[in-house]
């Protein structure tokens, strides 16, 4: 009981009273059949435009048809990238997604989980499903495919083959339309998948829009059942905007307003591009930082923000409007943030926070890892010159004019030294290394337990790195792993975390004190920071950590110091290297007297994509003076 007061407690005082009265007002909702009242399953299709008229509007997309790309910039494909893509199309023609640029499921029909089997009820209301169920396994193996990210593999195909794939796209859609009755089933249950597969579709509607597979009556019910599913994110956006707010929030409040741009024929498309439009703006405003860090402390969530940012920008351009230049602003400083942690040669960042696979629009051929696509369309978007050579990357960004932008190349070199304060972010990038660390307070809800987690990237291998992300619902151990301390390079109390675990996504206990920064030395730069934590081992334990990275070598110490320990408690120093490491890594550490401390190896694992995990062994030093001196260096 009382550990349940103090949860309780510890959600009021963060979260604050607007969100636990949402809550629970949501819930009284759901149990009470409310929101089966709210939320009708029975809707007649109505003659909204035909399709003469609405191939004849004057709504702009990316693209006007298929046609309008004839000729354009667009690259082809070497021999392996085609024959990549070509195998990619036969899988899912034959009835095979990508789940999570992971890895590939036979998935049959539109609500049964392939990992599990479990078939969900179609007759239920979309309010009585669960998220989390042990039978049904993780919801976001339905969703996947509901979420139409393949089209993007056809499409590209369709337009660098010459294989028309608009029968089987279209068909797709009118499949799921028939199998997904408004509002029941899985697949009505996130408002985020709902806009996702309303964009997606509206890709792939523009794109066809002169084919002979685009019939009216085809083209009705796609644009009813567009409505239908943009008239229940509208409805249900104040649970994005207040008890998740974070890229759910983005994502709905966009598709509203590109909604209301692009079919401007329904009745709501005023509303919904005047709110749409508005709540982005302020969801930009409150959940990108000052510094373009953002508030999910995710390098992959962050990247969705990119994308929304672009297709906002781009559209709204070529139907005349514009954005304001605070956002504008923010959308400069997003890709400010990520590039400088990107590493040079392969595009990629630190597998750093939660990381489920999102890629919304896959409009490039590179590999799931590389932010160079997202990043270079935003920044020729906004008129920014890109550090890039040219390649497959650039994909994403002609798509989005037309095949007809062009992209401004700007080369830096040397070392550059980065502080993002207001997110609690530091980065050090020389020519071949990137040295990543986390340090921060949290005003916005965190996910992980990683404060003072320490990336080392050398050339183009991430020789100490984040474990990375599991499944959102796995067994409680591997949560524990994955978002605790233990699955960071950083350090603590054994057995304690840095904040206290609740149910699910929750933590209390924010760590609300916190800081840091680099200063250069002759033979080096020098970071030091320290956050204040572990209040369950004890109200006044700080972690402070000194990280100094040598000029022209590949050698860092790290000193880690623990204060308020409890007496008996030892300080675990945690590190998660490379499985290359044993050939190329060696990592020695001492203790407040100097002495040597041996190395444990303790079982872990590693998730590079969402779904998957290997065994990943990692290392473990133990003190009770509270004090470890540790030296890195990497040879070869």
């Amino acid at each position: 009981m009382a550990d349940s007061l103090k949860l309780y407690f510890g959600i009021l005082k963060h979260m604050g009273l607007r969100y636990v009265l949402f809550r629970a007002w949501y819930a009284f909702q759901q149990q009470s059949g409310w929101l089966k009242r709210r939320f009708p399953v029975s809707r007649a299709l109505r003659e909204w435009i035909t399709l003469r008229d609405w191939q004849q509007q004057d709504a702009r997309f990316f693209f006007d048809g298929k046609e309008s790309l004839a000729g354009s910039a667009l690259p082809g494909f070497a021999a392996g990238d085609g024959r990549a893509l070509e195998k990619r199309v036969r899988a899912i023609r034959e009835g095979k997604i990508l789940f999570f640029s992971s890895a590939w499921y036979v998935a049959p029909g539109w609500v049964t989980n392939p990992l599990t089997g479990f078939r969900y009820d179609i007759s239920r209301h979309w309010s009585e499903i669960p998220d989390f169920s042990e039978a049904a396994g993780d919801i976001k193996y339905v969703w996947e495919k509901s979420r139409f990210g393949f089209v993007y593999d056809l499409i590209r195909y369709d337009l660098h083959s010459g294989a028309d794939q608009s029968g089987f796209v279209l068909g797709e859609i009118d499949s799921w339309i028939r199998e997904n009755p408004v509002n029941l089933g899985p697949n009505w249950r996130c408002s985020q998948e709902i806009s996702l597969r309303v964009l997606n579709w509206t890709f792939a509607l523009f794109y066809y829009r002169y084919s002979p597979s685009l019939t009216p009556a085809l083209f009705r019910r796609i644009v009813n059942s567009i409505f239908f599913q943009m008239q229940h994110v509208e409805e249900n956006i104040s649970f994005s905007r207040i008890a998740v707010r974070n890229n759910h929030a983005l994502t709905e409040s966009l598709a509203l307003y590109l909604a209301g741009l692009l079919y401007p024929f329904f009745p709501e498309a005023g509303r919904w591009k005047e709110n749409g439009r508005r709540w982005f703006e302020e969801e930009i405003a409150a959940q990108v930082y000052p510094d373009g860090s953002y508030l999910q402390f995710s390098m992959n969530y962050h990247r969705v923000v990119v994308q929304l940012l672009s297709w906002g920008i781009r559209l709204a351009e070529l139907n005349g409007a514009g954005w304001s230049a605070g956002l504008m602003e923010k959308a400069g400083s997003c890709v400010r943030f990520l590039t400088a942690f990107q590493n040079a040669k392969t595009g990629w960042l630190p597998n750093y926070g939660n990381n489920d696979g999102a890629l919304f629009f896959p409009l490039s051929e590179v590999h799931f890892r590389d932010f160079r696509p997202q990043l270079a369309a935003l920044r020729g978007l906004l008129g920014e010159a890109v550090d890039y050579e040219s390649g497959p990357w650039e994909e994403e960004f002609l798509w989005l004019t037309d095949g007809r932008g062009r992209l401004r190349r700007e080369k830096t070199a040397g070392a550059v030294v980065s502080a993002f304060r207001s997110g609690g972010y530091y980065g050090l990038s020389t020519e071949d290394t990137l040295t990543f660390i986390r340090c921060g307070a949290y005003r916005h809800r965190p996910f992980q337990a990683d404060n003072l987690h320490l990336d080392l990237q050398v050339g183009e291998t991430n020789i100490l790195r984040d474990a990375g992300t599991y499944r959102y619902n796995a067994p409680p151990h591997l949560i524990e792993f994955f978002s605790g301390s233990e699955g960071h390079n950083t350090a603590r109390p054994e057995g304690y975390e840095q904040m206290i675990r609740g149910p699910r996504f929750i933590w209390t206990g924010w760590v609300t004190e916190a800081d840091g920064g680099w200063r250069s030395e002759p033979d080096g730069y020098v970071f030091e920071g320290w956050f204040r934590g572990f209040a369950q081992a004890g109200k006044r334990v700080i972690h402070s950590r000194k990280v100094k990275k040598y000029h022209h070598r590949l050698h860092w110490v790290v000193e880690d110091r623990m204060e308020g320990l409890p007496p008996g408690i030892p300080m675990v120093q945690i590190w998660h290297p490379d499985e290359t490491f044993s050939e190329r890594l060696t990592i020695r550490a001492r203790d407040d007297r100097g002495a040597a401390l041996t190395a444990e190896v303790r079982e872990g694992w590693y998730a590079e994509k969402y779904g998957e995990k290997a065994p990943a062994p990692y290392l473990a030093f133990r003190t009770l003076s509270g004090y470890i001196r540790t030296e890195i260096e990497i040879s070869g």
